[in-house]
């Protein structure tokens, strides 16, 4: 039941002891303020870490040709290891467990595009159909290429919505022709790409059209793939063979590591997933203690209020208040510093993931959008709540416990 008469000695109590509340009340704010921005920076991390790997399959395994450190069969080390077609359909024909495969390579000698009047500079990406499954690319209009595209050697490209708007404005691009290096390619899709600014400055040809429009025979520059729902030992597994074909094949050492570099994406998202998880307990941990901080000052506070008060609390019990008249003023004087002092504390963090949030919405950032799951900070504020209330019991209880007598005689 609402007592006005008890909210009114709290609010007096408060103002008479404006520095001692401050001081309690900023304590608590600073334990909840530091848990929110604590917990919103580690999400930050995380979501920076989820977007890097948003631009590739998180199940796929790319091998990329390197230069050899070690002799091999009366061969001489520093041989450059030159990926061909063959490696592409070896592996494909080879390794089981493969969802999808696709060679690349790219074209830097000349990069400009045109349509009309409009150029442009962009990367010009020569892979196999399975890369857009690799590269997650969403297709917003029209389509990827396909194998009878490969097949028959046409020369249609795919482009992103950057250079859509770029070259196109606002015409339609589909079935009309760009000039890549000169030579015309037909539109036939348009993709979106989350993997970042890189990837949306793209347009991607068929491999085996851009081998013969642009002289590169049989050459192609790395091999990636998807494992389907391969667990980390089954990825690795297939890396060791993989390894095991490629240097059977170039005839180099299995154990030059340096010979050909494999990147298993599996692998790399665990350890980074295991090394955010150990992060989480970390903050919380330390966000705990600045809360537990927190509580414990306004415990000692709570007895400091106890022991200026006793000859109050004297008079009141010579009056006839009840035990429980006097627990339930302390900890209600306890319970409104702690609420109020958290839910500023849980605002101020929240307002503040929230403005720096949009600085680092986009961009190259292994940082970005900072939040905290907001049912986790309303628990948290409740906990603090309850935790307060548990720092004014002691006190509360140990003023109830005083006899009137003795109340009267304390100085």
């Amino acid at each position: 039941m609402f007592d006005l008469d008890k909210w009114q000695e709290i609010l007096s109590t408060i103002k008479k002891n404006k520095l001692r509340t401050f001081l309690t009340g900023f304590s608590v704010a600073w334990g909840i303020f530091m848990l929110i921005i604590l917990l919103g920076s580690g999400n930050g991390l995380i979501n920076g870490v989820h977007s890097e790997f948003e631009g590739d399959a998180i199940n796929s395994i790319w091998v990329y040709s390197g230069k050899t450190t070690l002799p091999y069969q009366g061969m001489k080390p520093g041989r450059q290891i030159q990926f061909h077609n063959k490696d592409y359909d070896n592996i494909k024909s080879n390794i089981e467990g493969i969802n999808k495969i696709s060679s690349r390579f790219s074209i830097w000698e000349n990069t400009t595009i045109s349509y009309k009047n409009e150029y442009g500079s962009y990367d010009i990406i020569c892979c196999h159909p399975d890369y857009g499954y690799i590269e997650t690319l969403d297709i917003v209009e029209g389509r990827f290429f396909n194998e009878i595209d490969i097949n028959n050697f046409r020369k249609v490209t795919s482009i992103s919505i950057r250079v859509k708007e770029a070259l196109f404005k606002d015409e339609d691009p589909m079935n009309k022709y760009i000039k890549i290096s000169g030579v015309p390619f037909k539109v036939i899709g348009v993709f979106k790409d989350e993997g970042g600014d890189r990837d949306m400055n793209r347009v991607y040809l068929p491999i085996s059209t851009a081998q013969r429009v642009f002289n590169r025979g049989n050459r192609i520059g790395f091999i990636s793939m998807m494992t389907g729902d391969a667990s980390l030992e089954e990825s690795n597994e297939m890396v060791e063979e993989i390894r095991e074909n490629v240097a059977r094949r170039h005839k180099f050492d299995i154990e030059d590591k340096r010979a050909v570099f494999i990147n298993n994406n599996i692998e790399e998202y665990q350890r980074f997933m295991n090394l955010f998880a150990s992060i989480k307990v970390f903050i919380w941990i330390i966000g705990i203690g600045t809360i537990i901080a927190g509580i414990v000052g306004v415990s000692n506070i709570m007895m400091i209020v106890v022991k200026d008060r006793t000859n109050e609390i004297g008079i009141r019990k010579a009056m006839g208040a009840t035990p429980w008249s006097i627990i339930s003023l302390i900890l209600q004087e306890s319970i409104v510093i702690t609420a109020f002092a958290g839910y500023v504390g849980l605002v101020a963090g929240v307002g503040l993931l929230e403005f720096i949030s949009p600085f680092f919405s986009s961009g190259d950032f292994y940082f970005r959008n900072p939040e905290v799951n907001i049912n986790i900070a309303l628990s948290a504020t409740i906990l603090l709540i309850v935790a307060g209330a548990v720092a004014g019991f002691v006190p509360a209880r140990k003023a109830a416990g005083i006899k009137p007598i003795e109340a009267l005689k304390d100085e």
